[in-house]
Parts: structure tokens; C-alpha cells; sequence
């Protein structure tokens, strides 16, 4: 398993100095079955975080939205669910892909990020999640 934690579920950048990261701080101390975490957004124009809370349906979830973006279909991931959401669009407004954030229930923000990722990051992501999962789920579990 190695000797620190998985800390990046998700790490979506470009090289204009966009990207958008989900990262996992650590077992949250007020509830058993979850993980304390952060989405992080950065750009040249905006910088910000907001806290996230992840279960193991959240992780089943992006699991499968790794497997619709595979197949080239856009996701909606903690979409109607307490807290942000993250929406990844394959083909954006600016003619690549977007990956966009909103926090309708909390602060009402909503940014809208452009990213060109590497052609193989799905893949990339299958596996940041298996080693997230791995590490992470059987501590929730028992």
C-alpha cells in the first residue's frame, strides 16, 4: 500500500494553469463510513476550495462516471446530493473539454474550468480510484 496514503482522487490540469483536484484529508472524525475532503479549483483568474464529504456510494459513483466518460458521454457526479457537484463536459463551451464545479446549496457558486487533459487520463483516474478505494474503503467498512 505504501507509505502514505492516496491523497488525489481527482487530478484534472492543464498547462495554462488550470485543474481541478478532489483530494482526500482523512478519515472524518465525526462520522465512521466517511472521508473528510476538498475540491480544489485553481486558474490563472480563480482559486478556491470547498469541502467535501465522500462515503463509499460516492466513490461506486465516480466509478461509473469514469465509465461513461470512457464512452464519451458527459457526467454529472454528486449531482442532487447535499454539498458541490462536479460536472465534466467532453466538449465545452470553448471547444474542449470543461469541467465544472457548483455549490447550489452553500456559497451558490458555479466555475467553469477548461481543461485539456492527456489523452489516457480515464485510465489515470480508474486507477487513482482503485487506490483510493483500496486504502480507504476497508477503514470505512469496519
Amino acid at each position: 500500500m505504501g507509505d502514505s496514503p492516496p491523497r488525489e482522487l481527482i487530478s484534472l490540469a492543464d498547462d495554462e494553469g488550470n485543474s481541478v483536484r478532489v483530494n482526500v484529508l482523512r478519515r472524518a472524525p465525526s462520522w465512521s463510513t466517511g472521508l473528510d475532503a476538498e475540491i480544489v479549483v485553481r486558474t490563472p483568474f480563480v482559486c478556491g476550495r470547498i469541502d467535501l464529504g465522500l462515503y463509499l456510494s460516492r466513490l461506486e459513483s465516480w466509478a461509473d462516471a469514469l465509465d461513461r466518460l470512457d464512452a464519451g458521454e458527459d457526467i454529472a457526479w454528486m449531482e442532487m446530493s447535499r454539498g458541490p457537484s462536479i460536472f465534466i463536459q467532453l466538449a465545452g463551451e470553448r471547444d474542449c473539454p470543461e469541467v465544472v464545479v457548483e455549490d447550489e446549496g452553500g456559497s451558490m457558486v458555479t466555475v467553469r474550468v477548461p481543461i485539456v487533459p492527456p489523452d489516457d487520463w480515464v485510465a489515470h483516474h480508474r486507477r487513482r480510484l482503485h487506490q483510493v478505494m483500496s486504502y480507504w474503503v476497508p477503514m470505512l467498512s469496519g
